[in-house]
């Protein structure tokens, strides 16, 4: 009795599998399975409807045009500025960094950035948490400057909390005295 009703689960999972066959799936590989993604009013699309010309012949997204109304994008692609020990001063770097996000955020409506700050295992836990807030309250100040409202910036301090390096060294703790550009 018991083999009849394996039988029979199995029967009715071999059913939906083989239903799901004919809705538009492609098989791709023998697990994975691939549905198309409809176009505008479910129309199906065509090579001719999508558009590369954001992309160079390495097929990578070119950023060239970009860099007049941005700034610099290879700036937009740092969302991490690191800090020296017990500091919370911003090197030169470091504002042209947090400008550049500044710049793009306040052409985009409806985005908000948390800005986190870290920093690393020396000190108490409570003056770590202040630090790391300082440390994010010098970016919020700069992106302000540059015209972003404060109601889309948030800073959260996680102080010690969060290392993206566990090691006891120097070179660790190069990497957790940071603040993050999240958005």
């Amino acid at each position: 009795m018991r083999n009849v009703s394996s039988y029979f689960i199995i029967l009715v999972a071999s059913f939906a599998i083989t239903a799901c066959g004919g809705r538009g799936y492609t098989a791709v590989d023998e697990d994975i399975l691939v549905e198309p993604v409809g176009g505008l009013a479910g129309s199906e699309l065509d090579a001719d409807d999508i558009s590369t010309s954001g992309l160079d012949s390495g097929s990578s997204l070119s950023t060239s045009g970009l860099d007049s109304i941005y700034g610099d994008t290879d700036l937009l692609n740092r969302r991490v500025i690191y800090f020296e020990y017990d500091s919370s001063s911003l090197t030169l770097e470091s504002e042209a960094i947090i400008q550049a996000h500044a710049q793009y955020l306040n052409t985009v409506s409806g985005v908000a950035v948390t800005l986190e700050g870290h920093t690393d295992e020396r000190g108490t836990r409570e003056y770590n948490l202040a630090l790391g807030e300082n440390r994010a309250k010098a970016a919020f100040t700069v992106m302000q400057a540059v015209g972003l409202g404060s109601e889309r910036i948030q800073i959260i301090s996680y102080g010690e909390e969060r290392p993206v390096s566990l090691g006891s060294d120097e070179s660790a703790w190069n990497l957790n005295r940071r603040v993050e550009i999240l958005y």
